[in-house]
Order: structure tokens, then sequence, then C-alpha cells
């Protein structure tokens, strides 16, 4: 949903560039900063396989396998650095509405969940989500297009 805020603010003429950092809240930022610190166990700023090894031991699960880490590290588009780890959160919060990761949800799905929970959209912000974002002929919407307009702020080249 923090994109869809972002996206108003940006509409409004409020926030700064279009970055992953517009896309969450100062408190929430420094709550990821914390988590990533606990997770960065050797500190070089980098969440490594061995990192995640030492913070699951940690937490009790000492027997995880080699090729589970390599999976968790792979996530990612390369180097866990702060920013890619901010960036997961972001495009990974859409699991739960895509559990099968297809890329897309329903218009109406979205459209309720846009007009009907938290900072609520206006009927003229959803006309211009759906010209900015128009779902397809099944009525899906590309979820992860827009996080990637909203993250690097154009069209992604096709």
């Amino acid at each position: 949903m923090y994109f869809f805020i972002f996206m108003r603010q940006q509409q409004q003429g409020e926030g700064g560039s279009s970055n992953v950092f517009s896309m969450f809240e100062q408190s929430q930022i420094q709550e990821y900063k914390e988590a990533f610190t606990i997770i960065d166990q050797n500190r070089d700023g980098i969440i490594s396989k061995d990192d995640l090894r030492d913070v699951l031991a940690t937490m009790g699960q000492l027997n995880v396998k080699n090729e589970e880490l390599e999976a968790m590290v792979k996530e990612a588009s390369g180097p866990i650095n702060f920013t890619v780890f901010l960036t997961m959160f972001g495009e990974n919060a859409f699991k739960v509405l895509d559990p099968e990761a297809t890329g897309f949800i329903k218009k109406e799905f979205l459209e309720e969940l846009l007009t009907t929970q938290c900072d609520r959209f206006t009927a003229e912000e959803m006309a211009n989500l759906w010209v900015a974002f128009p779902p397809d002929v099944a009525g899906n919407v590309d979820y992860k297009s827009i996080c990637y307009v909203i993250t690097h702020g154009e069209d992604k080249e096709e």
C-alpha cells in the first residue's frame, strides 16, 4: 500500500525523488535499518549467506541447508545492501496478494483495497491509476510494473 500512497503524494506535488526510500515512512525505514543491522552479522553492509546462517542460528535454526541459504540470497538481483533489502520488502509486499507470484492482481480487488483501507483513494485517483497502469483485457493489473516505475522513476523499457 505504501507505493500507492507515494503515488498519491507525487500526484499532489509532495515528496521527493521517486525511489525506494519514498515507499516507506521514516519510522519504517529506521525499523528496517535495525533489522538489516541484526541480519548483517559481520557488519560489512551486505547480507550474505553466512550472515543468514548466523542470524538463523541465533533464532534456534541450526541445520539450515546451504541450498536454502543460497536460494534466499538469490531472491535479490545482486548483493543485498540496505537499498536492495528495502526494495525486496516493497516488491515482496504483494506476495500476500499474489501467492502464486504471477505478477498480477485483479483490478477489482486492488480497487477495493485502495478505496476502503488506510488512506483511501478517491474516484479521480483511481481513474488516474488506471490511466497510468491499465489492466489487461482479463482485468489483471501488472503490479510489478507499478513497483518498477515507483522505485526507478520511469517506465520499464520493453
